[in-house]
């Protein structure tokens, strides 16, 4: 009987030394914001609560500029605008006997894909060179008939208008039809040219549009978009539309349903929604009071007088077990880089070195009712 009390003596001193070196599957809160109390911090430490939301909201944005740069809209001409590459087909009609541009028997002459050159113009027989780009295919019309009338003063002219790549604008993936769409007005705008080819497919994550004119790039999400008539920009030509899946995102860890890499399914993701899509806190393991993102701001955002944050890296502590510390999370957002963590309980070691010991009394009866 005295041997089997020494062994459990034993063994449950051993499991006291080992306590604190239990494989856990994340850290406890207290481990990670353990240097808030030291004299010299390398990184800043911010509990959450309702009071302190609206300085926090103030702060610059990380991992992105924490707003889209897009055009708002205007109005353009109901008529297409000859621009260099475009091509144009020239009818005649001429009435007179022994015309210069007619057949014996003809009443017309048509010159078919009339390339509009880098000067701007076309070449027609008799007249030489026609400068026409700028202009509507009707003042283009006008302007060719004019030049003809010294010499066919009863010439009448048709004119029709082929765009070429300079009068287009491409889509580029995200669509039903990628391609080059030629202009067919100047009042061609971003919606009607998505609408062209094909829309967005509807299983395309939180989808993200952006427009490409020369150096200059402009980015804002679709749903934005649709829901505001004031974004439906204006089409240049040469523009370039792209639309693609929304890649910012956060990295999801600890006592949470799922370890991964999380995108944004939407343009805003706030705390309390990225513990949503973590899968939520683990029952048996998390510590609400422990909810933790971590975030790394750019030198140039340190604000030293205390209107933002005063390192580099920040953490930034929830307790979502209150009514204060929830309404928080609610507001507060998470910018893409983030890492959201949620904490170990310490309750959790408690209850696994007690079930250890439990089974160790379990064995030590064993070993005693054998002996008696």
């Amino acid at each position: 009987m005295k041997s089997t009390v020494k062994i459990l003596a034993l063994m449950v001193g051993l499991l006291a030394v080992s306590a604190c070196s239990l494989p856990r599957g994340a850290a406890l809160e207290s481990e990670i914001i353990k240097e808030k109390g030291s004299a010299t911090p390398t990184f800043q430490v911010v509990e959450v609560t309702r009071a302190n939301m609206p300085a926090i909201l103030q702060w610059p944005d990380a991992g992105w500029h924490g707003h889209y740069h897009w055009p708002k809209t205007s109005s353009g001409s109901d008529a297409s605008v000859i621009r260099t590459g475009d091509r144009v087909d020239v009818t005649i009609w001429d009435s007179q006997e022994n015309s210069l541009i007619t057949n014996p028997g003809q009443r017309f002459t048509k010159i078919e894909g009339l390339e509009v050159d880098g000067g701007g113009s076309i070449f027609l027989p008799y007249v030489n060179k026609v400068g026409i780009r700028g202009l509507t295919a009707s003042g283009a019309r006008s302007r060719v008939q004019e030049r003809l009338e010294a010499i066919i003063p009863s010439a009448q002219v048709q004119l029709s208008l082929q765009q070429g790549r300079n009068n287009a604008v491409d889509v580029v993936g995200g669509v039903g039809r990628p391609g080059a769409y030629p202009m067919p007005s100047r009042n061609y705008k971003v919606l009607n040219v998505i609408a062209d080819a094909g829309g967005i497919p509807s299983n395309l994550r939180n989808p993200q549009v952006r427009l490409l004119r020369g150096s200059h790039t402009y980015e804002i999400s679709a749903d934005l978009l649709f829901e505001n008539g004031s974004k439906n920009a204006l089409l240049h030509p040469n523009d370039t539309v792209i639309v693609e899946e929304d890649d910012r995102n956060f990295t999801a860890l600890g006592a949470s349903g799922v370890e991964d890499l999380i995108y944004f399914p939407k343009d805003m993701v706030t705390a309390l929604e990225a513990v949503s899509l973590m899968g939520g806190l683990a029952d048996t393991r998390a510590d609400p009071e422990g909810v933790l993102v971590l975030r790394e701001y750019a030198a140039g955002a340190i604000s030293p007088s205390g209107a933002g944050p005063q390192m580099q890296q920040v953490v930034f502590s929830f307790d979502l077990t209150s009514a204060d510390g929830l309404f928080a999370a609610r507001k507060f957002p998470i910018n893409p880089g983030d890492t959201v963590l949620a904490t170990e309980s310490p309750v959790t070691n408690a209850r696994t070195i007690f079930g250890l010991i439990g089974s160790v009394l379990g064995v030590g009866s064993q070993v005693g009712n054998a002996v008696n």
